[in-house]
């Protein structure tokens, strides 16, 4: 998860001197904020005298992104508006009362830092940063006293190795305590020990391991802790709280996010808290705020109730468009929550589903390629999972097809239908059942990739389209827990993601130059979808893998972080080398998906128990290696005071003896009170305060296939990292390609795309020529390590049509640029368009929308484009998508809009534009401090042009 509202250039509004007063004093409060506390405002810059003004924070080792700003950011300070700054300890920096990239702070040991600001001179505020201290080592011992204490030992990073130690005061309590210390270093300043208890009227686990019943604890104590009154962020109501009993998002994260939540609950929470998990997914629909004119192009129902697109690239949706995620949670949900709960949140989120899938199919649907369009889910900070050239081409991330996002449209569909039916709409049931069928054919005819046994994670752009050599573990398992892959397909995936020394990164191959975060990390959720997957498919090396991953990453940080390095498995990797490459760049704790994650790890596939829409499924998943490792010489493991629907259980396994050999323990049978029961059972089949026995099967074999790779953690080689993407130089004519290697060196070959197809492979870099070219047609290039395979992303399409520019006219063409148009209802005609050929043709819209940073905000512009020809008829209509685009050193450059795609025959068109919607027409962001926000929904840009480009 990367959090847009608070990361790395978390800028909403023009700043201004006007945050100081003539006097030397701050007309309004400003904070120090930054990566080292989650760009809150908790540090807030305290009044010295003589116009000083002073922050002091303890700084974990790190290379920290920093501002200061206003508690809304309507004012921030930067020391250079076009270019980073890393800070040294007494020098002296002028800063500049506006908007900019952060500045950084490298700490190599923990510390305390004290930020001071002379605001003396309004106009140029200096900055000046040192070092105050260190925090002394503690000599405690926090398992003194206790009854067991067990410790094991972990490797962690070059040769190192560090131990944790789990205790407990009386281990034959009812309820236990837990102390839990580590010597590894901590991500965040604190104490290398925690201590948590069970709770009454929840679950608990007897295994005869003490680590791995601590761990259990330990995540329910952290679901307890995300379980909250009241929610906030930064940049919505003025940043004071909300009141909402949800979840909010971890210990960085003080509100609930759509996708964050969704999978959260899916994998784990709603079980547990299916009231809460209910309350904040509702918290996460909203209708249009009052006043607003739907567009007669809009879907739906007249309030316009839908799922949330959180803020994000390039003004959030249908850029981002796995809002979808929602149906995951919903789902759980449903299944969990009692009959009389269930009904009323079955309507509503019939409706909101209904009203989301209508206007996606509008806004995000491709007919041609039968895919939806959209950023991948949850790898949503572009330059770590995209092309280095899409942070200037927004239109283009747009475009692309993402494999995550499309089966979480496939999911939606699917429980869309499911729902309709039950509600007795078998029309509307059929319509959304025909969609899902369509999606899920199209899916595995576009993005599956036979030479690499995965699907690819996501296509290139328009004017090429080709299913990239990209992979993502989340969009992998989630393609096998919902059924899109066959069994086929699911047995070569798990067989075929790369698995690193400490689990599976969350993309692959990893990106060069680029940080720790989605590149080269883990993420303990994502590793929990891909548990679920191997599980379902008996993969025993990928669910040990996973079993891995999850306890040694909450063991050795005494919490279930948000992400972690791959090849070392720390919250922090810290490369003095290179600091702008260390991370992960941002790690909270207690982060929700990472505890529901592990949570059901235990529940649902170590003691098997999952909630259906009728009852429980009882499928354990339990590994020679889970067995003779974790639960050692018990032959007994206990899941004890289980409560689903209101009826509470227990559900004990009686264990084989271990065994050597690797493999899994199918279930031989199942009892309940000495009576044999299915797998399956329902509602009525269960009865209060049961106890489920089961007893498992001798070792099965299962699939044992998993790809492992390694690497130094330090370097950045080809065999575990792709090249850079290449380009095509400037200056190319026609179909005479000159491959701009992008510094990619010897090893290194190229692959040639025409129109999404392979033209030409391993060719090498400069010129190339297409013997076969056609009279219009876009060209891509891909590079790829010749020892390795890895591939890069592609180049920026290189397009050798006609194109004919469309002007504006009337009053907007004496004002080109058109500034600031697109307010709700309004509409713009172009000028005449004559087409002296046939064939067919790309239409996009040339503009600036400078509303606000690329990877913020709610008003990305969309709007409704009509083609007609001159008898009136619609050649091409549909919607265009105008993202936020970023201003540089020249201004604001105009920049183009998502094509409509359509066949013309020679004669002369007209074309107009109107509304559409965007997030900022929604009432749950009439409180946002940005554009779109509490000023009124913003769909505004400026507006240059448009043009048809022939592709073929």
């Amino acid at each position: 998860m990367f959090k847009t509202t608070h990361l790395l250039a978390a800028v909403l509004f023009s700043a201004s001197a006007a945050s100081i007063a003539d006097s030397g004093t701050l007309a309004a409060p400003m904070y120090l904020r930054g990566g080292f506390n989650g760009w809150g405002i908790d540090h807030p810059l305290a009044y010295k005298g003589k116009g000083v003004y002073e922050a002091e924070i303890l700084v974990s080792p790190g290379y920290h992104g920093f501002k200061v700003g206003s508690k809304d950011w309507s004012a921030e300070w930067v020391i250079d508006p076009t270019a980073s700054v890393t800070v040294a300890a007494g020098a002296s920096y002028k800063m500049q009362p506006r908007p900019g990239p952060e500045d950084y702070l490298f700490v190599k040991k923990t510390s305390t830092w004290r930020f001071s600001i002379d605001a003396s001179d309004p106009a140029a505020p200096l900055l000046r940063v040192a070092q105050t201290g260190t925090p002394p080592a503690s000599t405690a011992d926090p398992h003194q006293g206790h009854a067991v204490i067990s410790p094991s030992e972990y490797r962690i990073i070059d040769g190192a190795t560090a131990t944790v130690r789990f205790s407990t005061p009386d281990v034959h309590a009812t309820l236990r305590s837990y102390t839990q210390s580590t010597t590894m270093p901590l991500r965040d300043p604190g104490p290398q020990s925690a201590t948590y208890r069970e709770a009454a009227g929840q679950p608990t686990v007897r295994s005869g391991s003490l680590a791995f019943d601590a761990l259990f604890a330990l995540a329910l104590d952290e679901m307890k802790q995300n379980a909250v009154a009241q929610i906030k962020d930064g940049n919505y109501n003025g940043a004071s709280a909300i009141d909402c009993d949800c979840f909010e998002t971890g210990e960085k994260w003080h509100y609930v996010w759509t996708r964050d939540l969704s999978y959260a609950a899916d994998l784990g929470l709603a079980m547990l808290d299916p009231e809460r998990v209910r309350n904040s997914l509702d918290f996460k629909l909203s209708g249009y705020r009052p006043g607003i004119t739907r567009a007669p192009q809009v879907a739906g129902s007249a309030d316009g109730m839908q799922i949330i697109q959180d803020t994000g690239s390039g003004g959030s949706w249908p850029v981002s468009t796995d809002r979808v995620a929602w149906v995951l949670g919903a789902e759980a949900a449903l299944n969990n929550l009692p009959p009389a709960q269930r009904a009323p949140f079955v309507e509503r989120a019939l409706k909101a589903l209904v009203n989301t899938l209508e206007n996606d199919r509008l806004a995000a649907f491709d007919a041609a390629s039968g895919l939806y369009m959209g950023e991948q889910s949850f790898l949503d900070w572009r330059d770590q999972s995209y092309a280095a050239w899409i942070v200037g081409d927004l239109a283009s991330l747009a475009s692309s097809k993402a494999l995550s996002t499309n089966v979480l449209h496939y999911k939606a569909l699917t429980l869309a239908a499911s729902l309709a039916h039950d509600s007795g709409d078998h029309a509307r049931s059929a319509r959304y059942g025909r969609w899902a069928t369509a999606l899920k054919r199209s899916i595995n005819e576009r993005l599956w990739l036979e030479d690499a046994g995965m699907y690819s994670s996501l296509s290139a752009p328009h004017f090429d389209g080709a299913p990239m050599h990209k992979f993502d573990w989340l969009g992998q398992a989630l393609a096998i827990v919902t059924g899109v892959a066959d069994g086929e397909r699911a047995r070569r995936i798990l067989a075929s993601y790369p698995h690193g020394p400490m689990g599976a990164p969350v993309i692959y191959p990893q990106q060069q130059g680029t940080p720790v975060y989605h590149n080269r990390a883990i993420w303990p959720f994502v590793t929990a979808y891909g548990l679920k997957a191997a599980s379902l498919r008996a993969n025993v090396s990928v669910a040990d893998a996973a079993y891995g991953t999850l306890m040694r990453g909450a063991a050795l940080n005494l919490s279930n972080m948000e992400n972690l390095e791959w090849i070392s498995g720390q919250p922090l990797l810290l490369d003095e080398q290179q600091p702008a490459l260390i991370g992960p760049v941002i790690n909270s704790k207690r982060q929700l998906w990472s505890v529901g994650g592990y949570l059901g790890m235990v529940i649902g596939n170590v003691f098997g128990i999952s909630v259906t829409s009728s009852g429980i499924d009882v499928r354990p998943f339990i590994t020679a290696k889970l067995r003779r490792e974790t639960f050692g010489a018990a032959s007994v493991i206990t899941l004890n005071n289980l409560t689903l629907r209101g009826k509470r259980m227990n559900v004990r396994i009686a264990l084989p003896a271990a065994s050597k050999e690797d493999g899994y323990y199918p279930v031989k049978n199942i009892a309940i009170g000495g009576v044999p029961a299915a797998a399956s059972l329902t509602w009525q089949q269960l009865p209060d305060n049961a106890t489920i026995d089961i007893a498992l099967g001798p070792l099965q074999e299962g699939d044992q296939q998993i790809r492992r790779v390694d690497a130094a953690p330090y370097a950045e080689g080809p065999d575990v990292f792709g090249p850079r993407e290449p380009g095509i130089a400037k200056g190319t004519e026609a179909a005479t390609l000159r491959i701009d290697a992008n510094g990619n060196g010897a090893g290194t070959v190229y692959n040639i795309y025409r129109d999404g197809k392979l033209a030409a492979a391993s060719v090498a870099a400069g010129a190339w020529s297409d013997r076969a070219a056609p009279a219009a047609a876009c060209y891509a290039v891909e590079a790829q390590f010749s020892a390795s395979g890895n591939r890069s992303h592609h180049s920026v399409p290189h397009c050798t049509g006609t194109v004919i520019e469309i002007p504006l006219i009337g009053a907007a063409l004496a004002q080109t640029p058109l500034k600031d148009w697109g307010k709700p209802g309004e509409r713009l005609r172009f000028g005449a368009v004559r087409v002296a050929q046939a064939g067919e043709y790309g239409l996009q819209v040339r503009y600036h929308n400078r509303a606000n940073q690329i990877n913020l905000g709610i008003s990305g512009g969309v709007k409704w484009l009509v083609l007609k020809d001159a008898a009136g008829r619609i050649a091409a209509q549909g919607v265009v998508q105008l993202p936020h685009a970023r201003i540089d050193k020249t201004g604001t450059p105009p920049v183009m809009s998502t094509p409509l795609r359509t066949r013309l025959k020679p004669g002369r068109y007209s074309l107009e534009m109107s509304d559409f919607y965007n997030m900022s027409y929604l009432q749950s962001n009439s409180t946002f401090s940005a554009a779109g926000g509490a000023e009124g929904p913003s769909n505004k840009f400026d507006v240059y042009g448009a043009r048809l480009l022939r592709l073929k």
